[in-house]
C-alpha cells in the first residue's frame, strides 16, 4: 500500500437509484388509525415509532418484508389530512401522496372502532383515481361487534374490507396472504459486486440534517420544518452517486439524555442509535453559528465507540462570518481529537453548496474504514516510529517491546501488536503510533483499534527495531 492520497471523485450530480426491484406496498390512511402499528406487525419487529398521539409518523419508512417466500417493500406513511393547510401537515400529506404514486399496491387502513369518517371517504376518492390494487384494511377489530360494524367500509367502493387488529396480531396472516396475491413477481436484477455505503446523518435538533439529505437527493424526500423535532423515525433512502451505491439515513435530533422527556423523543433517539449500527459513515452535522457544543462531542464519541467513520458537516456556513474553513477545521481537530484525522466540510444545504465536497469526504472516509494495510508496510512504519521515539518505561524500568504488528480485520482497521507486556502500551504511545500510521496511509475519518497481545520474543529476533 502506498501513502498517497486518493483523487477526489469527479463532479457528479446525485441520482436516485432506479426503482427497487421489490414491489412497493404503501400503508396509507388518516392520522392515528394504526398505520405504524400495522407496519411493525407485518415486519414482525418494532421499526416505526408508535404512539397514541396523532401525527408521530411524518417521513416515509421503507423496509423489505417477506411472506410465504415472496418479498415486497413495505412503506409506512404519515397521516393523510385532506384540505389541511398547516405547513407541516401539508408536507406530511405530500410525502404520503408520493408514496401512493410510487407504490404498486396500497393498503388503505381505516379504524373500525371509529367507523367510516368523511376523511376516509375523501382518501378513498383519491385512491379510486389510481390505477393500482387497493386493499381496504379495517383495523382495531378486537371484538365480534366491531367485526360486524366494519362492513360499513364497503361503502368506500374499494372492495371487501380485510379485518385485522394490528395491536393484537389478529388477521395478519390473512392480510399478508391477500397482499402477496396481488404483488407481482419481482424482476431479476444483476447482483452488485460492491455493497452500498450506509451514511447516517446525526446531530442536535434543527442543525439541517434533513435539508442536507434533500440537497443530496435533489428532492424533498424528508420533511424539513424550522421547528426542532420534525424528524422522528430514521429514514433510509437509496442513492447512486458518482457510480457508487449509497443509502442515506436521516435521523431525529439527539439531545442530552436528561432533556429527553417524552416517549416519542425517547424512541426517536433509539432509532438514531440503531441507524448508526447499520451505517458505515456518520455525518455529524454542526450548526456553523453555534460551533461544536458538548452534545456534539458526545455524539462524536458515540460514533467513535461504534467503530464508524465520521465526517463533520458545518452547515449554515453562509450565516458565519470572519472564519475560514481551515480555522474551523483546526477547532474541530482540537475538540474532537479522539477521532484522529477529522474531515470537515462547510455546507449550505438550502443552496446545495458543499454537497460535492461532502460526498467526496464521505466516500473517502468509507474507503479509509475498509483499508487493509499489508503486513510489510505496516511493520516498516511501526519500526520507524520505534526508532524515532522510544516506548515509555514503567516505574520499575521495564520498557515496552513491540515484536510484530498485523492487521486482521477492517471496518474499522484493527491493529494487533505482539508485545512483551500489554500493560506497558500506554494511551500516550498509542496516540503517537496512530499519528505515525495516519501519516503513512490515508486513514482520514476512520477510527483505529489497537489490540496489544503478550508474546515472548524468539531467540533470533527480539524486537522490530
Amino acid at each position: 500500500m502506498t501513502a498517497g492520497r486518493p483523487p477526489r471523485p469527479a463532479h457528479s450530480d446525485p441520482t436516485p437509484l432506479a426503482a427497487p426491484p421489490l414491489t412497493a406496498v404503501a400503508i396509507v390512511g388518516r392520522p392515528n388509525v394504526g398505520k405504524s402499528t400495522l407496519f411493525n406487525r407485518l415486519l414482525a419487529r418494532r421499526h416505526a415509532i408508535v404512539s397514541d398521539v396523532p401525527g408521530v409518523t411524518r417521513d416515509r419508512l421503507q423496509v423489505p418484508c417477506e411472506w410465504g417466500g415472496r418479498e415486497f417493500l413495505l412503506v409506512d406513511t404519515g397521516g393523510l389530512v385532506p384540505g389541511e393547510t398547516e405547513p407541516l401537515t401539508v408536507q406530511v400529506r405530500r410525502q404520503a401522496e408520493r408514496a401512493i404514486a410510487e407504490a404498486q399496491v396500497v393498503l388503505f387502513l381505516v379504524d373500525a372502532a371509529a367507523g367510516l369518517t368523511p376523511q376516509d371517504a375523501e382518501i378513498a376518492d383519491v385512491l379510486r383515481r389510481r390505477d393500482r390494487p387497493v386493499l381496504v384494511v379495517a383495523n382495531k377489530v378486537d371484538t365480534p361487534q366491531l367485526e360486524a360494524g366494519a362492513y360499513e367500509f364497503h361503502a368506500l367502493g374499494l372492495g371487501e374490507p380485510i379485518m385485522v387488529s394490528a395491536a393484537h396480531g389478529l388477521g395478519i396472516g390473512e392480510l399478508l396472504d391477500a397482499v402477496v396475491a396481488v404483488v407481482p413477481d419481482a424482476e431479476p436484477v444483476e447482483t452488485e459486486a460492491e455493497a452500498a455505503v450506509g451514511v447516517v446523518f446525526l446531530g442536535r435538533p434543527n442543525v439541517g440534517k434533513s435539508s442536507l439529505v434533500n440537497a443530496l437527493l435533489g428532492e424533498e424526500r424528508v420533511i424539513v420544518d424550522p421547528r426542532p423535532g420534525t424528524t422522528r423515525d430514521a429514514t433510509d433512502t437509496p442513492l447512486l452517486y458518482d457510480g457508487r451505491r449509497v443509502v442515506l439515513i436521516d435521523t431525529a435530533g439527539l439531545r442530552r439524555r436528561s432533556h429527553v422527556d417524552d416517549g416519542v423523543e425517547y424512541y426517536s433517539t433509539r432509532r438514531a442509535q440503531d441507524a448508526l449500527e447499520r451505517a458505515d459513515v456518520a455525518v455529524l452535522v454542526i450548526d456553523a453559528r453555534e460551533g461544536i457544543a458538548d452534545q456534539d462531542q458526545r455524539i462524536a464519541r458515540m460514533v467513535y465507540e461504534a467503530g464508524r467513520a465520521s465526517v463533520i458537516a458545518v452547515n449554515k456556513w453562509d450565516l458565519l462570518s470572519g472564519h475560514t474553513p481551515e480555522q474551523v477545521r483546526r477547532v474541530a481537530q482540537e475538540r474532537l481529537r479522539f477521532l484522529g484525522e477529522v474531515l470537515v466540510v462547510p455546507t449550505v444545504a438550502t443552496q446545495r453548496r458543499g454537497i460535492e465536497q461532502l460526498m467526496a469526504a464521505v466516500l473517502r472516509a468509507a474507503q479509509a474504514r475498509a483499508t487493509r494495510i499489508a503486513t510489510g508496510p505496516l511493520n516498516r512504519v511501526i519500526a520507524e516510529a520505534l526508532g524515532a521515539h522510544n516506548p515509555p518505561a514503567d516505574p520499575a524500568g521495564r520498557q515496552l517491546n513491540i515484536y510484530y504488528a498485523t492487521q486482521p480485520t477492517t471496518r474499522p482497521p484493527t491493529i494487533v501488536l505482539f508485545v512483551n507486556d500489554p500493560r506497558l502500551f500506554t494511551d500516550g504511545y498509542r496516540r503517537y503510533l496512530e499519528g505515525r500510521l495516519r501519516e503513512g496511509f490515508d486513514l482520514a475519518g476512520t477510527p483505529l483499534r489497537w489490540v496489544p497481545r503478550r508474546r515472548r520474543p524468539a531467540a533470533s529476533a527480539r524486537t522490530t527495531r
